[in-house]
């Protein structure tokens, strides 16, 4: 009753599929229920599914090989683009760093050649320096000159690992100075700065390395001025007073000079090379000034001794009548040591008439001095004497009162007042110490 009412639909009686088997003398049924015919539906549509999908697979696989292949290729050329770039990239950079170390030890060249500049400065400023001082002038040192010296002296030349590296080697290398703070401020001035490359620092260290070569070189010239000043002022001065004396210098070379002009070589007109050789050029003319001083007779014969008769006319000792004394007479006992005024060569030493046992020495310019009344003679003629020497002893030989010195200066054989020359050896003195 249950079955007939579930399979009656709008109340017809509904009959289910029956599927019959047989083979031979066997014969089997089997009812078909919904769910299989859904289930056998499915699987029929699952396999034309498959079916349909491999066949569009084997239609298209080419045209989806194709793509693949096209997308492979376009990313395959993507990468080759992107490594081009960066080899091009890498080489620019490589390419900056190796004319960054050109730059770089072309201005370690330029600095090491100024360096040498320096060097060899330094050995003709010192010679002359040198001279000043034993001329009596004297200039104060510039500072930082031997800091630097001593801070170029370690790094001869850039290692090839990087040029930036060797001169802040150089920079770095100088000594550590007495007060912390200071030492610290110079190594911060060649620190590197946030953003700038290595050809940026270079530039920079050159910039403070150059800048401080320079004011060397500007306190080295204005030292050297000093001194060329000095020494013409001080020839010029010693030569004034010689020429009041009525002598005068004779300078060679400047005078009956000529030739054809001819371009200066590159060195010497560079402003510190001028600068040496007018200090030069003012030491020779101050030497030739005090050799001409120490030579003329600037000297006093008898150092501390009163003059008893001065150069002129006067009352003649034994004739009681006006006479021209040609000398100055100063007061020695007998046998007091009797000096020569200035450098020159004795031409007389033997007893001359009036004046008893007398020496007389040239020294040169046609300028020549006696001394008369010698009670001895300590040189022969020829002899070479300095000034200073001692030529003889006081005396009374010849036409004498009483022991005393005679001494005359003669210019081209005429005598003439020796006092000039005293008063000029007395101003001299202080030049010629």
């Amino acid at each position: 009753m249950t079955d007939t009412a579930e399979n009656r639909v709008f109340g017809k009686k509904r009959e289910p599929h029956v599927l019959i088997l047989a083979r031979g003398e066997s014969v089997r049924h089997m009812t078909i229920r919904p769910w299989m015919a859904a289930l056998a539906g499915c699987t029929i549509g699952l396999f034309s599914l498959g079916y349909l999908g491999a066949t569009s697979y084997l239609i298209l696989r080419d045209d989806l090989i194709g793509a693949t292949m096209a997308r492979q290729t376009r990313m395959q050329n993507d990468y080759e683009d992107r490594i081009a770039a960066l080899r091009a990239q890498v080489d620019r950079v490589t390419s900056r760093q190796l004319l960054d170390q050109q730059v770089v030890e072309k201005k370690v060249e330029k600095l090491l050649e100024q360096q040498a500049a320096l060097t060899s400065r330094h050995g003709r400023m010192s010679e002359l320096l040198e001279r000043a001082e034993n001329s009596g002038i004297a200039a104060e040192a510039p500072a930082a000159s031997s800091s630097l010296s001593n801070a170029m002296a370690p790094e001869k030349r850039a290692d090839l690992s990087g040029g930036l590296s060797a001169i802040e080697k150089l920079m770095t290398s100088k000594k550590q100075a007495p007060e912390k703070a200071a030492a610290t401020d110079r190594r911060a001035a060649y620190m590197p700065e946030a953003g700038e490359t290595a050809s940026d620092r270079a530039d920079r260290v050159f910039s403070k390395v150059t800048l401080s070569l320079k004011d060397i070189e500007r306190q080295q010239i204005s030292r050297i001025a000093r001194l060329t000043s000095d020494a013409e002022d001080k020839a010029s001065a010693m030569q004034e007073i010689i020429r009041q004396a009525g002598l005068k210098i004779e300078e060679n070379g400047t005078e009956d000079v000529g030739g054809p002009y001819a371009a200066p070589l590159g060195g010497e007109t560079d402003p510190f090379n001028l600068s040496l050789t007018s200090l030069d050029n003012a030491l020779n003319r101050l030497d030739v000034v005090k050799e001409t001083a120490t030579a003329l007779p600037f000297g006093n014969p008898a150092p501390g001794r009163a003059i008893t008769s001065r150069f002129g006319n006067r009352m003649d000792p034994f004739l009681g009548r006006p006479a021209l004394h040609t000398g100055i007479d100063f007061r020695a006992e007998t046998g007091a040591d009797v000096k020569s005024t200035g450098a020159g060569r004795v031409t007389v030493a033997e007893n001359s008439g009036g004046y008893g046992n007398m020496v007389e020495i040239d020294h040169g310019q046609g300028v020549s001095t006696r001394f008369g009344h010698l009670s001895a003679i300590l040189v022969r003629a020829g002899d070479r004497v300095e000034a200073g020497d001692v030529i003889g002893r006081a005396g009374s030989t010849g036409r004498s009162t009483g022991p005393h010195v005679h001494y005359e200066v003669r210019r081209n054989d005429t005598p003439v007042d020796p006092m000039r020359f005293l008063i000029a050896g007395a101003e001299l003195k202080t030049y010629l110490k």
